[in-house]
């Protein structure tokens, strides 16, 4: 039998369960246009990971390192 295929589009309870958001905080957000990057398939709102992660980074609010992606590929210095 074949693994199921992962998605990288999460519902908007995935999405807010990976944000570590209540949903109806997620989609209140949505709809005051605050929130991640959202789309729409066959009529169900879906969320990229990618868009989340990119939201999130824009909402950094720390003084400290913080983790990075980019940094850690980075091979020059």
């Amino acid at each position: 039998m074949s693994q199921p295929l992962e998605s990288p589009y999460l519902t908007a309870a995935e999405a807010a369960k990976y944000l570590r958001l209540e949903e109806r905080t997620l989609n209140n957000m949505r709809w005051r246009e605050e929130g991640p990057h959202w789309r729409k398939h066959g009529g169900k709102v879906i969320y990229h990971i990618k868009d989340l992660e990119g939201w999130s980074r824009g909402r950094d609010c720390g003084h400290g390192p913080s983790y990075d992606e980019d940094k850690d590929n980075d091979t020059g210095a």
